[in-house]
């Protein structure tokens, strides 16, 4: 870990808050200005459940792999099908949906889009990396558990890097599956009023950010001492 690692911590930390107030604050206006926010969010949910459940766990599956958030439907997912489907239903479909886009997301970074990509890191002076099969488990957790680049851009540069398919598979869908869970959990109670859901789903965000830094910073510590 370099000395400027705490540094960035605190600088990502300040980027997160800044991007948080400027959300509540817009929220604020839009509240004194006399928009109703919550049927704004009942017609945004009524227009994603008029979509079906077939298209948009289609969409969780592919769109992601395309820059497309995956929070946007991880957070829907819950308050628009479970009343329809029943929540562990809905977690399945999710769970489902995600191990698809992780595979379609390494393979278009590792087979389709290789061509593509490769012309254009070389064409900016770059190499790709050459990661020793040893390694790979490591900078897989590495690289889920820093935060910045996206998820799906993660995935591009695990496929990228020559990663395995069952340890990209294995260690990226554990990280993946147990944030999108919390987050249903969390999405549904918030929509139907149920403040101990709420907080049991949040608590469960909070808790797996808590353990994913200590990993990275256990692993940092560890890549540093084997470095020195």
């Amino acid at each position: 870990m370099t000395a400027h690692s705490p540094q960035k911590n605190r600088r990502g930390l300040v980027i997160k808050l800044a991007l948080l107030g400027v959300v509540g604050a817009a929220g604020a206006v839009l509240v004194l200005r006399g928009v109703n926010l919550r049927e704004w969010l009942d017609a945004v949910l009524a227009w994603i459940r008029s979509v079906g459940p077939v298209a948009f766990f289609a969409g969780m599956a592919i769109l992601p792999a395309f820059g497309f958030p995956l929070l946007a439907f991880t957070l829907s997912a819950g308050p628009v099908f479970s009343p329809q489907l029943g929540l562990t239903t809905v977690i399945l479909l999710t769970t489902v949906s995600i191990l698809v886009n992780l595979a379609l997301t390494y393979w278009l970074a590792r087979y389709a889009f290789r061509p593509l990509l490769e012309g254009i890191i070389k064409r900016m002076g770059y190499q790709l990396p050459q990661v020793a099969k040893e390694d790979h488990a490591s900078l897989t957790v590495l690289l889920r558990v820093t935060p910045g680049p996206p998820f799906f851009v993660q995935g591009y540069l695990l496929g990228l890097a020559g990663v395995r398919f069952r340890v990209y598979m294995a260690i990226s869908s554990v990280i993946a599956v147990a944030y999108a869970i919390a987050l249903i959990v969390f999405g549904d109670s918030l929509v139907k009023g149920k403040g101990k859901g709420a907080l049991i789903g949040f608590s469960v965000i909070v808790a797996l950010s808590v353990i994913i830094q200590w990993v990275r910073r256990r692993y940092a510590k560890k890549k540093a001492a084997q470095a020195a």
